[in-house]
């Protein structure tokens, strides 16, 4: 039996938001898509970050007033064929809630904390 890989389990609908997004704007995004989180990207469609709920939170009264101000200039990543096994050890080691699925080095999907909590639940 193959297991279960991010390329099986990914969301291959990566909402993103823009760098020249205001802050207000972007937590209407998230709160709209009902997403804690999503990959920023550039003027010239480029993934430059991420930005979260917890972010915005955490900056809420600290005057920032774009994405690019406030994202974390970061993009975690792990190939399509990356088992669900190391998908999880990435994301615990390194506190995330979301990763971009990537194949040839482009993006084609995207892994949550609820998509890996879904492998749990027993679909009777």
């Amino acid at each position: 039996m193959r297991p279960i890989t991010a390329g099986d389990l990914m969301n291959p609908e990566i909402l993103t938001v823009t760098e020249e997004m205001s802050v207000e704007e972007a937590a209407a995004f998230l709160t709209e898509h009902e997403i804690t989180g999503a990959p920023v990207k550039n003027s010239d469609g480029e993934l430059v970050g991420v930005i979260s709920v917890v972010d915005i939170a955490a900056e809420s009264f600290s005057g920032s007033s774009t994405v690019a101000e406030l994202m974390t200039p970061d993009i975690q990543s792990v190939p399509e064929e990356a088992t669900v096994s190391e998908v999880a050890s990435l994301m615990l080691e390194d506190h995330l809630h979301r990763v971009l699925v990537v194949r040839d080095q482009k993006p084609v999907g995207i892994v949550s904390t609820s998509d890996l909590l879904g492998l749990l639940v027993d679909e009777d």
